[in-house]
């Protein structure tokens, strides 16, 4: 490394905060629960923690919503708090400590491992799902729910192609994801097939109670796992990675608010989304 390069990777709040105004009213009010930081990140990583966490602020802004920021770097002070917010979006970070869905020796290609963050990522969907708020996960984000339900994880993915860039290549790809028929991602994408940003190493392995596969790879792996019976989405690419389709983000994310939208109180019930 050279003696001039900066090895301070650590993602600041102020840099993931778009400059825009939010909503004085607005539709709903989101719980964003990120990892900005987590244990041995990469100057890659950081840089598109910067910009992935940013765009997904800013579409929230953009449909209306207004958002507060959870950041599991340090240990959040009330995890039970996201009960009281329309809805709760979890982004993307390290992997999963596999000793929270049952694996004892961690894999060698395992990175970002921070089993505090993780629990209380758990209490936070612990509590928005009792409030009934509608709950969606991104990338890692997926991952959690679906552990949340008891699930566990593909610790690592050898016939990686699809899913991530060799090494000594650009990490996120262009990847073909088929949407399972029937399902709410379904519906919410209106197409049986999507052209999703993906730059992941793992995947969802056996689904979480309640849970049904809403998408897969062309290889077969999960990618989108969803409760039939309620707003519980989690997707495994990043619609948040504005090198990606614009308006593939905005149907998820519109669709994720308008949820939120409908769970506050007073608000009346409409169709499934």
């Amino acid at each position: 490394m050279n003696d001039n390069e900066p090895t301070d990777y650590r993602v600041r709040r102020e840099d993931v905060i778009p400059n825009l105004p939010v909503p004085a009213t607005p539709r709903a009010h989101v719980c964003v629960l990120a990892s900005l930081n987590y244990p041995d990140i990469s100057a890659a990583d950081a840089a598109l923690v910067r910009r992935f966490t940013r765009v997904t602020l800013a579409t929230l802004v953009e449909l209306g919503a207004s958002y507060e920021l959870w950041d599991t770097t340090e240990a959040l002070e009330d995890p039970s708090g996201a009960a009281g917010f329309d809805g709760l979006l979890l982004l993307g970070g390290g992997d999963i400590d596999g000793s929270c869905y049952g694996v004892s020796t961690r894999h060698p290609a395992s990175y970002g491992i921070d089993a505090r963050a993780d629990r209380d990522a758990f209490a936070v969907i612990s509590a928005a799902e009792a409030a009934d708020r509608p709950i969606f996960g991104i990338c890692r984000g997926s991952q959690l729910l679906n552990v949340a339900r008891g699930g566990t994880i593909v610790p690592d993915i050898v016939d990686y192609a699809l899913h991530h860039g060799a090494p000594g290549e650009p990490e996120f790809v262009d990847e073909p994801i088929d949407i399972i028929a029937g399902t709410r991602l379904s519906s919410i994408m209106q197409t049986p097939r999507v052209t999703g940003r993906s730059g992941h190493h793992q995947a969802v392995d056996r689904i979480g109670t309640g849970l049904v596969v809403a998408a897969q790879a062309l290889d077969g792996i999960t990618e989108a796992v969803e409760d039939p019976d309620r707003f519980y989405l989690g997707v495994q690419w990043h619609p948040e990675d504005d090198d990606g389709p614009e308006a593939d983000r905005l149907r998820l994310f519109g669709a994720f608010v308008s949820a939120a939208e409908q769970s506050r109180p007073g608000a009346v019930a409409a169709t499934r989304e």
